[in-house]
């Protein structure tokens, strides 16, 4: 696989620091259900690495100093590690909320047919990926009957009250490019969704999150092997907005790898650029440390987050700060 880090590191994306911390993003392992072409983690079902319970544990404790008060799960498919569910138990207990990144396929894997039934019980947000609501596109970019399993998954979330007004259960889904372009409005994009998803299936859900495909792993492969990577790096930059800096996920979340060392953001662990651009950190060693104010380790790849309406875990950064002033 061709490696575009060396391309990412020299950099002129303006300098940032941390604000004040309030998520603990952990990948609890790179296995996976699904081989996704978009996929920056590189996850596949041939993958074996998975989070112990003592970094979780830390995780917890490190939740408990800092004022943490949301844990957002990632992999791979999280849900295939064997601690996920004593996780979700333990930082429910201590008042933490919790979003499970789900692929909505590992909900009809077996030996996972209860796993929607523990997400609803426990309040967990759903954020589920969900390129496009045509089959062929979906099945184009994560696989042959992906679609299909995918609306099943949906539905059997509809059932147990997800996306549901008034339920408390969050069900979010997610859209990437098929190919490197950035995302359309994400407003415009959700009503689609929105409309077409309910006409054809009888599926609701709360919001989409629109995100751009990084220029990492196995997509920026894609993009070196295809002659794409420089016109895709110049959409990236000739998009960027200042604007967008404020909201980028990095100033309020660490991201935590499956052996505990810790990030910047979930791109820069998959980079493998250590916090701050310091030597690398394992979080047994930061679980006092006030991270606020600390320099946030930068790259090209950045630009990903600032092009446009703008991206990041939580959808554009655009259509987010309209929503917060609309509910101010």
């Amino acid at each position: 696989m061709l490696d575009t880090l060396p391309l990412l590191l020299k950099t002129d994306f303006p300098p940032l620091r941390r604000a004040r911390l309030t998520t603990l993003q952990a990948n609890l392992g790179y296995r996976c259900n699904q081989a996704c072409l978009h996929c920056h983690v590189a996850a596949s079902p041939k993958r074996t690495e998975e989070m112990s319970w003592e970094t979780m544990a830390l995780m917890l404790e490190f939740a408990e100093h800092q004022g943490i008060y949301q844990f957002d799960l990632t992999g791979g498919a999280p849900e295939l590690n064997p601690n996920f569910r004593q996780l979700v138990l333990e930082a429910r207990n201590r008042g933490i909320a919790v979003i499970d990144r789900c692929n909505l396929t590992i909900l009809s894997e077996p030996g996972h047919e209860d796993l929607a039934d523990f997400l609803a019980a426990n309040q967990v947000e759903i954020v589920a990926s969900m390129p496009c609501y045509l089959e062929e596109n979906v099945n184009r970019q994560r696989g042959d009957g992906v679609f299909e399993r995918s609306i099943a998954g949906l539905k059997k979330l509809n059932a147990l009250g997800y996306g549901l007004p008034g339920s408390g259960r969050v069900l979010n889904l997610v859209y990437n490019p098929g190919g490197p372009s950035l995302p359309p409005d994400q407003i415009k994009l959700e009503a689609a969704y929105k409309t077409e998803l309910a006409t054809r299936y009888g599926i609701v859900f709360n919001h989409l999150f629109a995100l751009a495909n990084m220029p990492i792993q196995r997509f920026g492969s894609q993009l070196l092997s295809s002659g794409q990577y420089q016109p895709y790096m110049a959409l990236l930059k000739s998009a960027h907005r200042d604007d967008n800096l404020d909201g980028v996920m990095c100033r309020s979340l660490i991201s935590v790898g499956w052996q505990g060392e810790v990030f910047d953001c979930d791109f820069n662990q998959m980079l493998g650029l250590p916090l701050g651009g310091k030597q690398s950190k394992h979080l047994r060693e930061l679980v006092t440390v006030n991270l606020e104010n600390h320099p946030i380790f930068i790259a090209d790849h950045c630009y990903g987050c600032t092009a446009g309406q703008g991206s990041s875990c939580g959808g554009a950064l655009e259509a987010t700060a309209i929503e917060e002033n609309t509910h101010a």
